[in-house]
């Protein structure tokens, strides 16, 4: 069975790396590759709103790292609706790349390389940050609910890493898989020290205290929808890449260390679009790509 570490407290750089202790997150990672930290940075706003990655998950995992002489770090994200380095100093990433001697990347100004997914559900080509595509990527995303996927965690975090973005929006659930079969997070780490209800920017900020962590990015992200109420099994983008053989989104073929779902588990409000407005603005998307 494929295991997930959830590790509740109050001190996050700790629980961090507890939680990538637990599923043994060095034994997936290798020296021979740079590691990407990938953050999650819709916008610039600071991770208290529970909208943006803490810094200290990330300092946590940096520290991880260095603990098992990982050396050759980088964080990178391409915000969606900011200068990705101003989201980096409101979030405090800055002071912890400069305390931890690592680079910092936008993967918005990155070189990009156009690939052609193999048996694609939906995306013929995408082009992606050549940084994520030559490293070894650990996704940090911040635990929310998203208005068109469902959620928006360690799968959803990685079109952060491609241009342009909105070329991901129509047909979203089946481009994601397609995305992730070419840029799979060999770790993932949820964030859910201040997490975020409602949808992905909408600033309602909910105190869980937790950090959720595993070497199965599809079934970390089955355990953070559980963790906020929302059955993985409804979050379409999870099964179709566990039927692609991209991991498993059933709970019940998932090792929960640490904290049980049942004891940290919050039903989070949520702002999920109709299938009618879905249609509608999958529709606007496919006539701006085929205009641009």
């Amino acid at each position: 069975m494929t295991k997930v570490a959830i590790v509740k407290g109050k001190t996050p750089q700790d629980m961090t790396v507890k939680a990538l202790q637990m599923v043994n997150a060095d034994v997936v990672l290798s020296k021979e590759k740079p590691i990407l930290v990938k953050p999650n940075y819709i916008n610039a706003r600071h991770p208290s709103t529970g909208i943006t990655t803490d810094s200290r998950v990330i300092e946590g995992v940096i520290k991880f790292l260095k603990q098992h002489n990982m050396n050759e770090i980088i964080v990178g994200e391409g915000s969606g609706f900011a200068d990705t380095f101003e989201a980096f100093r409101v979030a405090g990433v800055d002071a912890v790349a400069e305390r931890w001697k690592v680079n910092m990347v936008d993967l918005n100004k990155d070189e990009f390389v156009e690939v052609i997914p193999q048996n694609p559900l939906a995306l013929k080509k995408v082009k992606i940050a050549k940084t994520a595509l030559e490293s070894t990527i650990i996704s940090v995303p911040k635990l929310k609910p998203h208005r068109l996927a469902g959620v928006t965690l360690s799968l959803k975090n990685m079109m952060g890493a491609v241009t342009p973005k909105g070329s991901i929006h129509n047909r979203l659930s089946k481009k994601l898989v397609d995305l992730v079969s070419i840029i799979k997070p060999r770790v993932a780490v949820i964030d859910g020290i201040i997490a975020g209800e409602g949808h992905e920017t909408s600033g309602n900020a909910v105190e869980m205290n937790l950090v959720i962590a595993g070497l199965d990015p599809v079934a970390v992200d089955a355990v953070g929808a559980a963790v906020m109420g929302i059955p993985p099994e409804s979050v379409k983008h999870l099964r179709l890449a566990e039927e692609k053989g991209l991991g498993t989104c059933h709970l019940e073929e998932i090792e929960i260390l640490g904290e049980p779902i049942a004891r940290v588990k919050k039903k989070f409000k949520t702002s999920f679009l109709s299938k009618r407005i879905i249609s509608d603005l999958s529709d606007r998307a496919a006539s701006v790509i085929r205009r641009h």
